[in-house]
């Protein structure tokens, strides 16, 4: 099949949703899928466009044999809601302007957050007469309320916008049964919706492709104890708790933590750790997604958290996949499902969310404990092959998205693998049309 993938969020950007997409759709490519993504012009966190890229109208590059068309975008940095929101906004009307100039395709995946991104979904499946599904990475607007980022007649209206969205997708697939069960409860037809978890490119997030030594890069000696939150530094993250119990961990000299990644809380909770002369706390930008790797092999430890609310027990980040199949164990301060995946897998030390005390205590915990790091590494490792390889997931959404195909009566049929991809042979990356 032919599948048109929406998302406002794409790789070289490092995001989760950005990973799932691009890494879902080289599977499907190896199957023998077709793929297309609409997209913007990379520029997250911050609202600029990326070097080598520009801002037009309409633009094509193939990636590992997938079109890629970027659309034109009114870019805002991760901070504030109204020029977030225009941001959003602009994406789907650029996709729904330009849905003419889309090749055939047989489905559509629209990606959710933000919840706009849906809509045009929506729009694109009735011009084009092809069924869409709803992907639902996160429960927008119960996170929006979860975080104080919303309240009154905004909350209700995207609700309503919500509700309808659901009603109108030919399929939808979650990525967590807490949040079909939230769904369900309110009187979406569990018959139209599947789960696919998250999950990671085993060969891809493995020791043998760290390329450099990323601790000479930060600085941090090679017998110290590091421990990091790599990640969006948002109001759903909640590290002021991180810096609470570096506070609590100065004094001892050979523990290092890190927070790595940008955001809207970051420079507020920088400028709170330097007025505490917290030196054991450091801060880095994101990085390019080809140097990921490499600095998750330098750690001896990943700090998972998310502030403490119900809404939060229905998620599971994808960070703790990649931390499994690097082998680096977790302290995990997100309760609900996701912390039983983490203990069965016995891949890392779960902690109650917004615990200073007890990220502190964890932290020495491992510190001082090597025996114990190398027993959580080998059984994340083992447990992450097992059950979460990216490729078991993509066949998975596979057999998934042929359900609206065939209730309207399309093939979705794979080519034989060794049909030639629609893609430039000579290289991986290469820029085709602009406008």
């Amino acid at each position: 099949m032919h599948i048109l993938i929406l998302t406002d969020r794409f790789v070289p950007e490092i995001t989760a949703p950005s990973f799932r997409e691009m890494e879902h759709a080289q599977e499907w490519v190896r199957m023998g899928h077709e793929v297309t993504v609409v997209t913007c012009a990379p520029n997250f966190p911050h609202g600029k466009v990326f070097p080598g890229y520009r801002n037009r109208c309409y633009q094509v590059e193939w990636m590992d044999g997938i079109r890629v068309i970027r659309i034109w975008s009114y870019m805002a940095a991760n901070v504030g809601s109204l020029k977030r929101t225009l941001d959003y906004l602009s994406y789907v009307f650029s996709a729904i302007f330009f849905f003419w100039r889309y090749p055939k395709f047989d489905v559509i995946v629209a990606s959710s957050p933000p919840l706009f991104v849906p809509i045009a979904g929506y729009a694109i499946s009735r011009l084009r007469r092809r069924p869409w599904v709803f992907e639902i990475r996160d429960l927008w607007p119960a996170t929006i309320e979860a975080v104080g980022a919303g309240r009154g007649r905004m909350l209700k209206w995207l609700t309503r916008l919500e509700m309808f969205l659901y009603r109108k997708a030919d399929h939808i697939i979650p990525l967590t049964d807490s949040f079909k069960d939230d769904l369900t409860s309110r009187g979406v037809p569990a018959a139209k919706i599947d789960v696919v978890t998250n999950g990671v490119d085993t060969h891809k997030f493995n020791r043998d492709n760290v390329r450099f030594d990323a601790r000479e890069r930060l600085g941090v000696a090679p017998d110290k104890f590091l421990a990091a939150y790599v990640g969006t530094i948002g109001m759903c993250q909640g590290l002021e708790t991180m810096v609470d119990a570096a506070e609590q961990c100065r004094d001892n000299p050979d523990v290092v933590l890190l927070m790595m990644g940008e955001g809207a809380e970051r420079a507020t909770l920088e400028a709170e750790a330097r007025r505490r002369g917290l030196d054991n706390l450091l801060f880095h930008d994101f990085v390019p997604h080809e140097e990921v790797i490499s600095y998750l092999g330098a750690l001896d430890a990943t700090i998972v958290h998310l502030r403490p609310h119900p809404l939060f027990k229905t998620v599971i980040p994808s960070k703790i996949f990649e931390s499994m199949a690097m082998g680096v164990p977790m302290i995990y301060a997100v309760e609900g499902h996701s912390a039983e995946i983490v203990e069965k897998a016995g891949a890392g030390i779960c902690i109650p969310s917004g615990d200073p005390e007890a990220m502190a205590h964890a932290v020495l915990e491992l510190a001082r404990n090597p025996e114990k790091r190398k027993q959580l590494s080998e059984d994340g490792q083992a447990a992450v092959s097992r059950e979460y390889s990216r490729r078991a997931k993509a066949e998975d959404m596979i057999h998934i998205l042929e359900k609206p195909l065939a209730r309207a009566g399309r093939s979705g049929a794979a080519k034989p693998a060794d049909t030639e991809s629609p893609a430039p042979a000579e290289s991986t990356t290469r820029r085709e049309e602009r406008s």
